[in-house]
């Protein structure tokens, strides 16, 4: 099997390490070559682990950057509401001596 040979083994500490953009390249590839058909058993069911693997490290950096998108914009509504308390107390007068 000339095909399972050529397959570059990713080491768990290369996924883990791997950007969204490398894993997603990396397991669209491992995909492909588990529909060719052409794998023995043993390199199907590695190809396979190794597929689970990224695409778990797909979800995680997925969840981080949804995580960092929902920080952000609860941010930003804050400082617009702020933003909004500062406007509407600027209209009224101080009557504080």
């Amino acid at each position: 099997m000339a095909d399972a040979r050529e397959t570059p083994r990713a080491s768990a500490g290369d996924t883990q390490t791997a950007t969204f953009e490398q894993a997603f390249a990396r397991l669209e590839e491992t995909v492909r070559q588990l529909e060719s058909g052409k794998l023995s058993l043993d390199e199907s069911m590695r190809l396979f682990e190794q597929g689970m693997a990224l695409s778990k490290r797909c979800h995680e950096l997925l969840s981080t950057a949804e995580l960092k998108v929902t920080r952000l914009q609860s941010a930003f509504a804050e400082q617009m509401k702020f933003l909004q308390e500062d406007e509407a107390g600027n209209g009224r007068q101080d009557t504080t001596p």
